[in-house]
């Protein structure tokens, strides 16, 4: 099955210019979704996690299920004041100002292995911001995982992880 068949381009979204990559007709396509499920699951395998992070908000959608099936647990990365009791932070540079997002403090500990899990791989600057949260807590991040890869931004010469893609475009 070609994935790509199942993800819908939407030209000028979410601004003009942009060519966005919808995974919301994959995701209703319940073997469409099964098999990126079961092909995501076998190319993060090797890395043996013991976490999966997903990267809010699509990012949850792929962990999610994910580590259901792999018999995992999940964690969430999420913008600064989604999680609730104590949370650690990490401000990165955006192209125009910066961003924050943290996780709960005792989400990881020290040396459990995780891989990081987003819809979308583009610029790879939040990939690479939530790499560096979870070494902060001690994790030892081993991948990086997305459905869907922007390779023409060259997000994955941001991130010193090993990078899965199921699908790649070049523009």
């Amino acid at each position: 099955m070609d994935l790509k068949d199942h993800i819908r381009a939407v030209p000028d979204f979410p601004k003009p210019g942009i060519l966005f990559y919808d995974i919301s007709t994959l995701l209703m396509h319940p073997q469409a979704w099964r098999a990126t499920v079961e092909r995501m699951g076998k190319a993060i395998a090797p890395h043996a996690p013991d976490l999966l992070v997903g990267i809010e908000s699509r990012g949850f959608l792929t962990a999610a299920p994910l580590a259901l099936h792999l018999g995992l647990g999940f964690i969430m990365v999420r913008k600064q004041g989604k999680l609730p009791g104590k949370t650690i932070r990490f401000t990165y540079d955006l192209e125009y100002g910066s961003d924050t997002i943290e996780v709960q403090a005792d989400a990881v500990k020290p040396g459990q292995r995780v891989v990081i899990l987003d819809d979308l791989l583009a610029t790879g600057g939040t990939m690479q911001a939530a790499v560096e949260l979870l070494r902060g807590l001690g994790a030892e991040v081993v991948g990086a995982a997305c459905i869907v890869e922007l390779r023409f931004l060259e997000g994955r010469s941001r991130l010193d992880v090993p990078v899965s893609a199921l699908v790649s475009y070049d523009s």
